[in-house]
């Protein structure tokens, strides 16, 4: 009978063994408080492939008592979901691991949504897709949302430690020498997920012969060619993923296009689309901003076409986007205001909302969505009307400074002042 794969065997039962999101599984955090309550709810993992889904939904079940079972929205039918029911109805709750939740058809949800809304069936979605565009709204509105991040390259070399050591599921009967320069190669080019790793060492152990003292010696050739990727050359004092990815977004934000595509051109040999595509839109409204708002539609549709080509095509919308971001002028006026607004309030600067504000509905004026005394700019010819909008105690505060950079923030800076100027007097 032929093994299962390498990840497969390796992958976590308790959730003290889940390697990274320790934003969600360590001490005191929110998954990890769930379990050790015993109080699960219905919940949606989502993140990019290998991160650890499926291993968080099945160590949180193997945490408990309860009964768990293991579904695909694509592969398995209505017929297997009701028989995960009945045992439900049987024993009184089922925890239901659903991988490739987003893929849930109609009849399908429908069928299941009575069984959530009374806890019967605690469901623990995967998928890779984003859940407030991908899933059906009634399903979501039942489940927590939990978002996993790729994995570091610190928690890729653990999973390969335990892999190499493990005598019961891993490769640890077998005597692997595997050099320093193979792991930070699997480490680094497995763009995060710890599945491509792992498969990748098991095939690098494999096919590799051992020597005349039945060594397996694994270099960097080696896990080369078992993962299919170039070995990438970083900065051996750095974290080179967010090294290349702080260089890109400071060569686009300093208009350098060359060395944005080097740093463009490294990121896509390491395949790591999910953190490029992020920062690449980021960018567009961090450091182009109100200089070129149409600059942040164009970049959300090269994502996006970037996402549906894949690689290697996916490189010729980035190529474009990047060298639009580079040449197009930058502002950081619009985010830098909303920060500023933001610090205050967390200082305590906030104050009362002004009377004439306030909702009508608790102030006894007829007319409607209007509060007492409020004046309603569009019974003005300018559309605009002097009256204070901020509480009193920053009724003069001034949190936006425009830049005059392209045109529409130009523009946007003309009408701006007049307006505080009008204001003023």
């Amino acid at each position: 009978m032929l093994k299962q794969p390498l990840a497969y065997r390796m992958r976590p039962k308790r959730l003290e063994d889940i390697i990274g999101q320790t934003h969600l599984v360590n001490e005191g955090k929110i998954i990890h408080r769930m379990v050790k309550a015993k109080h699960l709810s219905s919940m949606i993992l989502y993140g990019p492939p290998g991160v650890g889904k499926t291993s968080i939904a099945t160590a949180i079940a193997g945490s408990t008592k309860t009964a768990f079972r293991k579904l695909n929205a694509v592969v398995n039918n209505k017929k297997d979901m009701e028989i995960v029911v009945e045992e439900a109805k049987m024993s009184g709750k089922v925890i239901l691991i659903l991988d490739e939740v987003h893929r849930l058809d109609k009849a399908k949800q429908d069928f299941l949504l009575p069984y959530l809304e009374n806890g019967m069936i605690i469901l623990i979605g995967a998928t890779t897709s984003n859940p407030y565009h991908a899933i059906n709204p009634a399903i979501r509105s039942r489940c927590q949302i939990f978002e996993l991040h790729s994995l570091n390259e610190q928690d890729i070399k653990e999973a390969l430690h335990r892999a190499i050591d493990d005598k019961e599921n891993g490769l640890g009967k077998q005597n692997i020498v595997i050099e320093e320069s193979a792991l930070n190669y699997f480490a680094q080019s497995s763009g995060g997920d710890v599945r491509s790793a792992l498969n990748a060492l098991e095939l690098a152990v494999l096919s590799t012969e051992a020597d005349e003292n039945g060594v397996i010696n694994i270099d960097v050739s080696i896990a080369e060619e078992c993962l299919q990727k170039k070995s990438l050359v970083h900065d051996k004092d750095g974290d080179p993923h967010y090294d290349v990815i702080s260089a890109f977004q400071k060569s686009i934000r300093g208009s350098d296009v060359n060395a944005a595509l080097h740093y463009l051109g490294r990121l896509i040999e390491a395949g790591d689309l999910v953190s490029l595509n992020r920062r690449l839109l980021v960018i567009a409204y961090e450091d182009i901003g109100l200089a070129s708002p149409q600059a942040g539609q164009r970049t959300l549709a090269a994502i996006e076409a970037s996402e549906r080509l894949g690689f290697p095509e996916a490189r010729i919308p980035l190529a474009n986007a990047v060298i639009e971001l580079c040449l197009s002028p930058k502002s950081n006026s619009a985010y830098k205001a909303l920060d500023t607004a933001i610090a205050d309030i967390r200082a305590g600067k906030i104050g009362e909302v002004p009377q004439h504000l306030k909702d009508a509905h608790y102030q006894g004026a007829k007319s409607l969505g209007r509060g007492i005394d409020y004046l309603y700019p569009h019974d003005y010819d300018n559309g605009w009307v002097k009256q204070q909008y901020l509480p009193d105690r920053l009724k003069n505060k001034v949190y936006y400074e425009p830049k005059k950079t392209g045109k529409f923030e130009l523009t946007l800076s003309q009408v701006y002042e007049k307006l505080l100027n009008q204001q003023r007097k």
